[in-house]
């Protein structure tokens, strides 16, 4: 929880670019602790019941990774753009992409 909410704060707080980027993606990673811990926690108490209880949240882990591999294709190429048409990765010269 504590990774989500400084992931959150620096997203908020911060104007560059890059570290909005990052902070994007340590919000992904808490989410991706998370549902490990869960899922673990699912198969201590039903493991006698079913045998493949604590395979979803590892599931929801590996697309919540390829959903993040494409945000970095996507976003990294965002910011390349950003800063050949600005000469800045500051977040308040989007306003100058408009025209």
């Amino acid at each position: 929880m504590a990774l989500f909410v400084i992931g959150i704060v620096g997203v908020l707080t911060r104007r560059n670019a890059i570290i909005i980027f990052m902070c994007i993606e340590l919000m992904l990673n808490a989410v991706n602790l998370l549902l490990v811990a869960f899922s673990k926690m699912n198969n201590l108490a039903n493991a006698a019941n079913n045998p493949s209880a604590g395979s979803d949240g590892q599931l929801f882990v590996f697309f919540i990774m390829v959903v993040a591999a494409a945000e970095v294709a996507v976003g990294l190429s965002i910011i390349v753009m950003l800063y050949r048409n600005t000469h800045s990765v500051d977040v308040n010269f989007l306003n100058r992409l408009k025209h």
